[in-house]
Order: structure tokens, then C-alpha cells, then sequence
């Protein structure tokens, strides 16, 4: 019973404690407020930033040739770099302000910002593929070339972000992490690769992931100007049409990529249980990766697994690779590479 009246009154102190606390805090505080910036405040930045400059087309140019060495070199951290070099969100921007203003001055500066721009990207990515001389696709490079509706949905999302960023002082800081999430220039230089290596399947595949982020960042970024009252919908009806028919042709592609990829996840995960429950050869091997793909009509399996040298014959991966094939009711390569691989070395005499 002393206890209970103890734990009551400690927990009357500590609330009254916090009222006053809260009641010494209390007030108005105005410079704490977050506005929108002013209508003209706003358009100036935009009309500075969707500027094309030569400090536009200077940092521009730098962050394509740092990001196709990232791309060629298969590093994560040299993308990223790239990524918070390039000025094109303010172009992209500016393009969704004149829509909702239907600012024509601006839309023209801004769309030949984005057109010259795109154009220098690609032509630098193809330069700069030429002089290093690489033309290994390498994960980085086609982790870039199916896209699908999740990559529109990080642009939409990565659009409303820059959008709102953009019309808040306070929040300005968080434009380099909107072009991180979006990436701008790094879809370019892979077209670039794509065309430098004569492949169009890389160069298409890249080029919709950048349209995809374009018209992703443009519609969002739009609605985000109207919800804060910079413009109005009866100027901006023509170009949010325009923005719609354009995400839906493009969901089309995406849509169709989205079931490709749920559809091989499906099947990546039968045949990991199909392999770990149903066989004996790899039931309790220590699987490190198992890929799919299709090449065709036939499923291919990439299977990684660590094993002892001469544990695994030839013989047992056939048998899996039937038993497979047999359980799924369609044709399958089924590649097997085993670690540690044996490897000789034997110097010169």
C-alpha cells in the first residue's frame, strides 16, 4: 500500500514538472515558424538555377565524367559524388514552377537547360568510354537498365522532396539528399556507355530510368508548388495533362519491368526452397548467392556455394538441374560455381 501512494506521487510530480517545463517554453515564437518563401523570392531562384551557364554546364560537365568513372569502375561512393555535383533538379524544378504559373520565359530557359544539358551529358559519357577504353557492363552500369514502377515511385517521392526543399529556407539543406535519392546524371552516363559499346538494350533501359525520374520529379514537384498557392490550376491544366499522359505512357514499360521483377523473385525463391528442401547435394551447403534470369525461353540459375573441393560432381549438379526442371515444367541452365575454387599457380623456369 506504501508503495502504491509512493509510485502515485512521483507520478504527480513528474507531471506537474512537465507543465511547467512546458509553460516556461510557451510563447510566440515567430522565428521558429516555416513559410513558404515569397512568390518572387522563389522566382528568382529558379530563374538562377535553370539558368544555362557556363557554371551550369561546368559542373555539369564534371559531374557526368565523375560519375562514368564511377559507372566503369564499379564504385558506389564515386556515383554518389556525382550525384551531388550535378545541377540539373534546378532546371527540372523550373520546368514544374513555369507550369503552374505558365511561365513561358521560364519553361523555354528551363527546357533548353534540360535539352543542351542531357545532350552534353551523353556525348561526355561516349567521350570519356572512348579514351579509358572499358567496356565491361559492370553491376553498377546495369543496375541502371530495367527500370521499373519503383523507380518512378522514388521520383515521384524525390520530386515532392526537392520541391518542397526549394520553397523553404530552412529546409534548402536537404537538396544534395533529393539528388542522391533521384539520380539525375548517372542514368546519362549510361546511355552514353550504352551507345559507346553498341548496345542498345543498356542505352533504351537507361534513357527510360532518366525520362522516369524527369517526368516523376516535374508532376510532383508541380503539385507541391500549387498545394503552396504559387499558382493556380487553370494555369497549370495544360501542362499537369501533358505530365500525366506522360507518366502513364511510361507506367507501360515500368509496369511490365515490375512484373518481370516480381515474377523472377517468385521463382528465385521456389527454387531456393526447392534446393535446400528437396535435394541432398545442396540441402545443407552454404548457399552464398542464387540468381535468375531468363535468357529467351530458358530460365538460367547462377547458384554460388561453398563446399569442399570434390564434394560436388558433376554427375549430382545434373541430376538437380533435371529434378529442377522437372518441378518447375520448363527448361533450365542451371550453372554451379563452388568456393573455394581451385587455383594453381606455376612460375616461369
Amino acid at each position: 500500500m506504501k508503495q502504491r501512494y509512493q509510485l502515485k506521487r512521483f507520478l504527480v510530480r513528474i507531471r506537474r514538472q512537465f507543465r511547467q517545463l512546458q509553460h516556461s517554453n510557451s510563447g510566440e515564437w515567430a522565428w521558429l515558424r516555416s513559410k513558404p518563401l515569397p512568390l518572387a523570392s522563389l522566382n528568382r531562384n529558379l530563374w538562377r538555377t535553370a539558368n544555362p551557364s557556363l557554371t551550369f554546364y561546368t559542373l555539369l560537365a564534371l559531374s557526368v565524367i565523375i560519375a562514368t568513372l564511377g559507372l566503369l569502375a564499379n564504385s558506389s561512393a564515386t556515383i554518389i559524388g556525382a550525384m551531388i555535383v550535378a545541377p540539373l533538379m534546378g532546371p527540372i524544378l523550373g520546368v514544374a514552377f513555369s507550369m503552374v504559373l505558365a511561365n513561358r520565359r521560364l519553361l523555354y530557359r528551363s527546357t533548353l537547360s534540360l535539352i543542351s544539358g542531357t545532350i552534353l551529358s551523353i556525348a561526355l559519357a561516349i567521350l570519356v568510354v572512348r579514351i579509358v577504353g572499358i567496356e565491361t557492363l559492370t553491376p553498377e552500369i546495369q543496375a541502371r537498365v530495367r527500370p521499373t514502377l519503383i523507380d518512378l515511385g522514388v521520383a515521384l517521392v524525390a520530386g515532392t522532396a526537392g520541391a518542397y526543399a526549394k520553397s523553404r529556407r530552412d529546409v534548402a539543406d536537404a537538396l544534395p539528399g533529393v539528388a542522391i535519392a533521384v539520380a539525375l546524371v548517372p542514368p546519362l552516363g549510361v546511355v552514353g556507355i550504352g551507345i559507346a559499346v553498341n548496345s542498345q538494350p543498356v542505352a533504351t533501359g537507361a534513357l527510360l530510368l532518366f525520362m522516369t525520374n524527369l517526368v516523376g520529379i516535374i508532376f510532383s514537384g508541380a503539385l507541391v508548388f500549387l498545394m503552396f498557392r504559387y499558382g493556380s490550376i487553370a494555369r497549370a491544366q495544360k501542362g499537369l495533362a501533358i505530365s500525366v499522359a506522360a507518366l502513364i505512357l511510361l507506367a507501360i514499360p515500368l509496369g511490365v519491368s515490375f512484373q518481370d521483377l516480381l515474377v523472377k523473385e517468385r521463382i528465385r525463391t521456389e527454387i531456393n526452397q526447392l534446393l535446400r528442401r528437396k535435394t541432398l547435394t545442396f540441402a545443407d551447403r552454404d548457399i552464398r548467392s542464387l540468381n535468375v534470369y531468363r535468357r529467351g525461353r530458358e530460365l538460367v540459375v547462377d547458384l554460388e556455394v561453398v563446399a569442399r573441393p570434390n564434394t560436388i560432381t558433376e554427375r549430382q549438379v545434373e541430376l538437380v538441374q533435371d529434378f529442377l526442371q522437372n518441378a518447375l515444367r520448363t527448361t533450365l541452365t542451371l550453372n554451379v560455381q563452388i568456393i573455394p575454387v581451385e587455383q594453381f599457380t606455376v612460375p616461369g623456369r
